[in-house]
């Protein structure tokens, strides 16, 4: 009974030393916060229009170009190289395929992101060249949130949309990731394993948190961005309305009838649920 108590007394203390657990704790009090955004949760009732999906995966790209630039260039850094899983995880190329899909080949050039989405990149631009090792919180706050909720959310939105393909949802799929629980383990054993210090190890735990922070004030400032764009549409409206004479001229994705506004509720409610960290970690 004495040996049981050590062995789990052991196991929990390695459990309590996890890199993975650790973060977990530490940005439980974010996930709250995150989940409570006015974005989130003007998601959560289903208020969702085309125009936020576009702006939200605009910052997404700007966000993963960002990230995976760095992973890249900092590939065989000995706190990067462990969770460098670019065939199985990267999601530059799936979100431009779906960027082309609703803005048009021409999409770069109508990319709009908000003053946080700036930020969000400079700091991973900023940590990729003075702190690579610290690129581990985003990586794993983004790849496994997106791993745990893209498979089941992907499916759930092609459904409710009533799509026969997979256009508009590159996002959430992962080919290269056979089984999602089980690289999700591989994910975790890597990233524990990175050798770090304690001054390390505090500082990944402090990027995790602040990696949550990011993503609250790229939602916050495209809320204000969004409402910005809703006054300008509901002020045209309401001069159009006013004058029979005129017809307000609104561009043709936003007008294509109900089945692509419930596909637009389907995609932006899974997406925002990936993106905020709402993760089955």
């Amino acid at each position: 009974m004495e040996t049981e108590k050590k062995t789990q007394t052991a196991a929990e203390q390695m459990t309590d030393r996890d890199l993975s657990e650790q973060i977990k704790k530490v940005t439980k009090e974010s996930h709250v916060r995150a989940e409570n955004t006015e974005l989130m949760l003007s998601f959560q009732k289903g208020q969702v229009t085309l125009q936020q999906y576009k702006l939200l995966l605009c910052s997404l790209y700007e966000v993963y170009q960002a990230l995976e630039e760095e992973l890249d260039r900092n590939s065989n850094h000995p706190g990067v190289a462990p969770i460098y899983f670019p065939a199985e995880l990267a999601r530059l190329e799936a979100i431009e395929k779906d960027l082309e899909y609703f803005y048009g080949q021409d999409w770069r050039e109508k990319i709009v992101v908000p003053t946080a989405t700036k930020r969000y990149c400079h700091r991973l631009r900023q940590i990729g060249k003075e702190n690579p090792a610290f690129l581990v919180a985003h990586a794993y706050t983004r790849y496994l949130g997106d791993l745990s909720g893209g498979q089941v959310l992907g499916r759930i939105a092609q459904k409710s949309m009533g799509l026969k393909s997979s256009e508009g949802l590159s996002f959430f799929a992962f080919p290269g990731v056979s089984s999602p629980n089980l690289f999700k383990q591989l994910y975790r054993s890597r990233m524990n394993s990175v050798e770090l210090t304690e001054e390390e190890r505090n500082g990944v735990l402090e990027e995790a948190v602040r990696a949550f922070e990011l993503n609250i004030q790229v939602f916050d400032d495209l809320q204000k961005m969004l409402s910005v764009t809703e006054n300008k549409l509901q002020n045209c409206s309401t001069h159009s309305s006013n004058t029979p004479a005129k017809t307000l001229q609104i561009p043709g994705p936003i007008i294509k009838t109900a089945p692509l506004l419930r596909m637009v509720l389907g995609l932006f409610v899974a997406l925002a649920t990936v993106s905020l960290g709402i993760y089955a970690f």
